[in-house]
C-alpha cells in the first residue's frame, strides 16, 4: 500500500466523521421532537486488498446506512395501549356526563320531582274537593312532565353529540388512511436500492400513533418498506392504496344505530374494539341508549299506572264530553285490541287485559245516576277455544259499547279518537276497570304520551282542573291514595321494583359505572406512559450520549486531518529525494 492509498483512508475518516457529526448533530436538534427516532450512523471498515509481502491492510473506514432506533414489538404495544387509553377516556368522559345529567342527590333530581308528585296527590287525598288542591296538582303533573321531556332531551341531546364526535373521528381516521397510503408509495419508491427514509418512517410512524387513537389497528410491515393496515382482519390500507373509513347511521328497528364502513361496490363494515370510534360506539350503543330506555321504560310505567288508577274513576262534576287521546288508524280500528297486526296498540309499552269497566251517567237535575258494565275480551282465544284474536274487543267495540250507554254518544273521529259526549242536562264517569283498557285508549286519564318523550299532562285537566280524579265518589279518596301508594309499588313491568326504586338502580348503576370508568382510565394511563418511558429509552435522544459521540467524532475528524498532514509530509520528503 503506498501514500495514495493512505490519502484514500484518511479522506474516508474525514467524509465518516464529518457526516457522523452531522447524524449526533440533528439528533440533538431534535430532542423535543415529537416522533423523533434517534439516528445512528452505521460506519464499517473498508476491507483492503493485497498488500506488501501479503499482508493486507485495511482502506478506511465507511458510512454504511444512518438507521433509527425503534422497537416494532413496542410500537405495536404502544399503538394497542394508545387505542385502550383512548376508549377508556371516552367512556369516562361519558359517564360523568350521564351522571351529571342524572344527577339524583338533590331534590331537583328526578326522585326529588316524583316524590313531590306523589306528595301532591296525597294532599288530594287529605282533601278530594279542594280546588286549590287539584290546580296545583295539575301544575306538580306538568312540572313533572316537563323536568322528565328535558331529563330525555338531554340524554338525546347527548348521543347527537356523540354521533358528531363520531362523525369527525371517522373523518380524520379516513384522512390519516390517506395520508398513510401517501407515505407507503413516497417511501418505497425512495428506498429502492438504498437505505432508509428515516424521516418519512418517523412521520409515517407519527401517523399510525394518532390512527391507534382513533381506532385499534394492526400493521404489517411489508419487504418494500410500506405498511398494511388493517382493523381486525379487515386492510383499510394495502401499500400505496387506502380503502378508507365512512360513518353511516341507520334506523333499525325504531332506533339509530351507527355502523363504521369500509365504502366502495361492495360495503364492508368493521367493528372497532377500542380506540376513540369504538369506545364512542360502544359506549353509544351501551349505557347511553341503555340510559334513554330506561328512563322511557320508567316513565312509561307511571303513565300507564297512574292513568289505570285515574281513568277508573269520577271527578265531581263530571264530565260532560272528552276526547281518547290515543289516535288509531283506520285500519287498526276494527283490529282487536290485542292482535299483533294492531300497531297502534301492540307498540304501545303497555296494554290492556281482559276485564271490564263501569261507565256512569248522572242526570244533574235528579242526581240518580245509571251504571252500565262493559267487558271487555282480551284473551287471544276464539270462542272455538283456539288461539286467535277474531272475537276479542277492538277499539270499535269499545266506541259501540259506549255509544250503547243511555245518554252518552261515542263517535270515532276523522283521527281515530273516541269522541265522547252526555246528552243536555247529563254527566258521566267511570269506575271500576279490571281491564286497564281506558288507559290504553287514553280516555279519562292523568298524563299523555307514551314514554318521557311525549309525556304531558290531559288538556282537559289543565283547562279545568276539577275534572282531576280523586275517587269513584264525591269526597272519596281511594284513587289518589293508589297513586300515593305507586311510590312503593313492585310492578313486573320494572322487575318487580317501584317506579323510584328502578330509577334509583338506573343512577346507582351510573355512578358505579362512572367510577370504574375513571379508574379504567387511570389505569391504561399509567400503562401508556410506561411503554412510553420504554419507547424513549430505545428511540429517544439522550443529550449526555449525543454529546460524547460528538466529541468521539470530533476527534476522529481531527486525527484524520492530522494523518492527512502527515502522509502529505511524507509525500513532500519522497518527491524531494527524486
Amino acid at each position: 500500500m503506498g501514500l495514495t492509498a493512505s490519502f484514500q483512508i484518511g479522506r474516508s475518516a474525514l467524509t465518516a466523521s464529518q457526516l457522523a457529526i452531522q447524524v449526533a448533530g440533528d439528533n440533538l436538534a431534535n430532542v423535543s421532537t415529537p416522533g423523533f427516532s434517534r439516528r445512528v450512523a452505521g460506519l464499517s471498515s473498508t476491507p483492503g486488498a493485497g498488500g506488501v509481502g501479503g499482508v493486507s491492510a485495511g482502506r478506511g473506514v465507511s458510512l454504511v446506512d444512518i438507521s433509527r432506533r425503534v422497537d416494532q414489538s413496542l410500537l405495536t404495544r404502544l399503538r394497542s395501549s394508545v387505542a385502550d387509553q383512548e376508549a377508556a377516556l371516552v367512556s369516562s368522559d361519558l359517564f360523568a356526563q350521564i351522571e351529571s345529567i342524572t344527577n339524583d342527590l338533590s331534590e331537583f333530581g328526578l326522585s326529588g320531582q316524583l316524590n313531590e308528585f306523589y306528595n301532591a296527590f296525597s294532599e288530594l287525598a287529605n282533601n278530594p274537593l279542594g280546588a286549590e288542591t287539584k290546580s296545583l296538582l295539575v301544575e306538580q303533573g306538568v312540572s313533572l312532565a316537563s323536568f322528565l321531556q328535558g331529563l330525555r332531551s338531554d340524554l338525546v341531546d347527548l348521543r347527537n353529540q356523540v354521533d358528531q364526535q363520531l362523525s369527525g373521528a371517522v373523518g380524520r381516521a379516513d384522512e390519516l388512511l390517506n395520508e398513510i397510503a401517501s407515505l407507503n408509495t413516497s417511501i418505497s419508491t425512495s428506498e429502492l436500492g438504498s437505505a432508509e427514509n428515516v424521516a418519512l418512517r418517523d412521520q409515517r410512524d407519527v401517523l399510525l400513533e394518532e390512527l391507534s387513537g382513533l381506532v385499534d389497528i394492526s400493521v404489517v410491515q411489508q419487504q418494500n418498506g410500506s405498511v398494511d393496515v388493517r382493523i381486525g382482519s379487515t386492510p383499510v390500507v394495502q401499500g400505496g392504496t387506502a380503502r378508507g373509513l365512512d360513518l353511516k347511521l341507520e334506523t333499525v328497528n325504531g332506533e339509530l344505530v351507527a355502523k363504521v364502513v369500509v365504502p366502495g361496490n361492495l360495503e364492508e363494515r368493521v367493528f372497532p374494539e377500542s380506540g376513540r370510534i369504538g369506545g364512542l360506539i360502544q359506549q353509544r350503543s351501551g349505557l347511553v341508549n341503555q340510559t334513554v330506555d330506561d328512563l322511557d321504560r320508567v316513565t312509561s310505567s307511571l303513565i300507564f299506572e297512574v292513568n289505570r288508577i285515574h281513568s277508573s274513576g269520577r271527578s265531581f262534576p263530571g264530565l260532560t264530553s272528552t276526547l281518547s287521546e290515543r289516535k288509531v288508524t283506520l285500519a287498526d280500528q276494527t283490529l282487536a285490541l290485542n292482535d299483533p297486526n294492531n300497531v297502534a296498540f301492540s307498540e304501545l309499552p303497555f296494554a290492556a287485559g281482559n276485564g271490564s269497566f263501569k261507565v256512569l251517567v248522572t242526570d244533574k237535575a235528579t242526581g240518580q245516576t245509571q251504571t252500565v258494565s262493559i267487558d271487555i275480551d282480551l284473551d287471544g282465544i276464539d270462542n272455538t277455544g283456539a288461539p286467535g284474536f277474531g272475537d276479542d274487543t277492538t277499539l270499535a267495540d269499545v266506541q259501540a259499547a259506549l255509544d250503547a250507554v243511555p245518554n252518552l254518544t261515542a263517535t270515532l273521529n276523522a283521527n281515530g279518537q273516541i269522541s265522547i259526549s252526555a246528552s243536555p242536562g247529563f254527566e258521566f264517569g267511570f269506575k271500576d276497570d279490571s281491564s286497564g283498557v281506558l288507559a290504553a285508549v287514553g280516555i279519562n286519564t292523568y298524563f299523555t304520551g307514551t314514554n318521557a318523550r311525549d309525556i304531558g299532562v290531559r288538556q282537559q285537566l289543565i283547562d279545568n282542573p276539577n275534572f282531576l280524579v280523586a275517587g269513584a265518589e264525591e269526597g272519596s279518596n281511594e284513587a289518589a291514595l293508589a297513586i300515593v301508594e305507586l311510590q312503593n309499588k313492585s310492578l313486573a313491568a320494572l322487575g318487580d321494583s317501584s317506579i323510584s326504586e328502578s330509577w334509583r338502580r338506573v343512577v346507582d348503576r351510573t355512578s358505579v359505572s362512572a367510577k370504574s370508568a375513571l379508574t379504567r382510565a387511570d389505569a391504561e394511563g399509567q400503562v401508556r406512559a410506561s411503554l412510553e418511558a420504554q419507547r424513549a429509552a430505545v428511540s429517544g435522544v439522550s443529550i449526555d450520549e449525543e454529546s460524547i459521540n460528538l466529541l468521539g467524532f470530533q476527534r476522529q475528524y481531527q486525527a484524520a486531518a492530522r494523518f492527512i498532514a502527515t502522509v502529505d509530509e511524507l509525500t513532500q520528503t519522497l518527491i524531494s529525494l527524486v
